[in-house]
């Protein structure tokens, strides 16, 4: 199947499949064959989806399950602001939905999107050193438009439960023109200042007691930040200021500030 030119893209191609293992597995071996990037990937269904951590990710079909192919979209050392891209790039493609309550959305760190506190979307980047040098960094992006798991642990829900009724194909161009804007915007990493500025605007919890479960063990304090590279700054229990490149945020009842 041949990809096609995104409408009002020119530079991005969409890829439309049906059944397949994962969006960004297929976008991945693209990559490995030498497509140059900027190829959209979508499917109907995930037959293997995966959230962080390798967890498994509802896909159903009804939903939106897209991944970006990107070839060498920053240097090294400024990719790990691009997850935070990715969130403000959905968050835009989903403000317009919410306009009579915009108060309801909201990011939570790095980059999930949240309505009325429940997780709508799933964000994965996956990055692979390919031949002759170039990095290939796939952007998968999943939205609940009619389903959504249950799963106490993960609050979840979906646009259609949130009176939102809107096709896949249609949330797709509207991600697709995001993506491309918010990119454009991050400029290789040199504009992450106003991409930080835009995320903090929109998140929640900052001022605010949270706990985040790392592979070590689990930290708890008060998230007080974003810093220039995209790390959680955590006021500690003991007083320490901890920086903090991934994990799972959870929300805590607000305390007051450490002492």
């Amino acid at each position: 199947m041949e990809a096609t030119s995104v409408p009002g893209l020119p530079d991005y191609r969409h890829l439309a499949l049906g059944d397949v293992g994962s969006t960004n597995s297929e976008a991945m071996a693209r990559a490995r064959a030498g497509d140059p990037g900027n190829l959209w990937v979508t499917a109907r269904r995930q037959l293997q989806g995966r959230g962080r951590r390798g967890r498994p990710w509802v896909s159903e079909e009804g939903n939106l399950y897209a991944s970006l192919l990107l070839v060498d979209p920053a240097p090294s050392a400024r990719l790990g602001t691009l997850p935070l891209v990715a969130a403000v790039a959905v968050y835009r493609a989903l403000k317009p939905l919410f306009v009579r309550t915009p108060q309801a959305l909201a990011i939570k760190w790095p980059n999930d999107i949240l309505v009325d506190g429940r997780k709508i979307n799933g964000i994965l980047l996956e990055s692979e050193s390919l031949p002759g040098g170039r990095m290939a960094v796939v952007v998968g992006c999943g939205v609940n438009c009619r389903h959504h798991p249950d799963n106490p642990a993960y609050p979840a829900t979906d646009l259609s439960d949130c009176g939102v009724e809107l096709e896949p194909k249609d949330l797709f161009v509207s991600l697709a023109h995001a993506m491309a804007g918010t990119l454009a915007e991050w400029n290789r990493g040199d504009g992450f200042a106003e991409i930080r500025e835009t995320w903090l605007r929109g998140a929640r919890g900052i001022g605010e007691r949270v706990a985040v479960n790392l592979h070590e063990g689990q930290v708890t304090g008060v998230f007080e930040d974003i810093d220039t590279d995209g790390y959680l700054c955590l006021l500690t229990e003991d007083g320490a200021r901890r920086r903090i490149s991934a994990g799972d945020l959870f929300f805590t009842q607000p305390a007051g500030p450490v002492q």
